[in-house]
């Protein structure tokens, strides 16, 4: 069964398999908590003795110098030598199965669309990088935390925004759920729902 979505500019089906799923708060949650958590990068690294550019050549012989014993420039206790118990950047990794991720982002959707948040135009033809041309061009919709989802990339559409900071413009390829959920209205163009349509069915 597909839902008609009757907006400004067209009438367009698209199947209630990703606009009519229920509200799955804790999925979401999850899918969102991992997301964040694969951002992280651990940044703290120190070099071993092991790492530590040098010789390794025993700086001088064991007895008989009246000096301390030493069997390497690259010691701890030398300077420029290597540290102890050396920190390691930490691995942040939060897997989340495909299916779990496909199946919240179909009830954000499903949840954008219930709240009106959703709306789908034909297309989008901005001829100058101008933002003045962008307003104009959407003047049907509150500008305030829009998000525009396209199907490739145009550069006077994005040159054309640019100076707006509560306006975001992405590809199909680089949406996620944080940005679905963080926007107040969500644009679609035809093409991109089509493209998203068919990856959550068919996967």
């Amino acid at each position: 069964m597909d839902i008609i979505l009757k907006d400004t500019y067209l009438n367009i089906k698209v199947s209630d398999k990703i606009l009519n799923v229920p509200l799955n708060i804790p999925l979401i949650h999850q899918v969102i908590r991992s997301y964040r958590f694969n951002l992280r990068k651990g940044n703290v690294s120190q070099k071993s003795r092991s790492e530590v550019k040098g010789s390794k050549k025993k700086p001088w012989r064991q007895k008989g110098t009246g000096r301390a014993r030493c069997g390497s420039i690259k010691s701890p206790l030398w300077r420029s030598g290597g540290v102890t118990f050396a920190n390691k950047p930490k691995k942040y990794v939060l897997k989340v199965n495909r299916k779990m991720y496909i199946s919240a982002f179909k009830s954000v959707l499903s949840e954008l669309f219930r709240q009106s948040r959703l709306h789908i135009i034909n297309n989008i033809n901005i001829k100058l990088p101008k933002t003045k041309e962008f307003i104009e061009k959407f003047n049907f919709i509150n500008l305030d935390k829009l998000l525009i989802i396209i199907h490739n990339y145009k550069k006077n559409l994005f040159l054309s925004c640019r100076n707006l900071s509560n306006i975001c413009i992405c590809t199909v390829n680089n949406i996620n759920i944080i940005n679905l959920i963080k926007y107040k209205n969500i644009i679609f163009t035809l093409k991109s729902i089509k493209i998203i349509e068919d990856k959550l069915i068919n996967e």
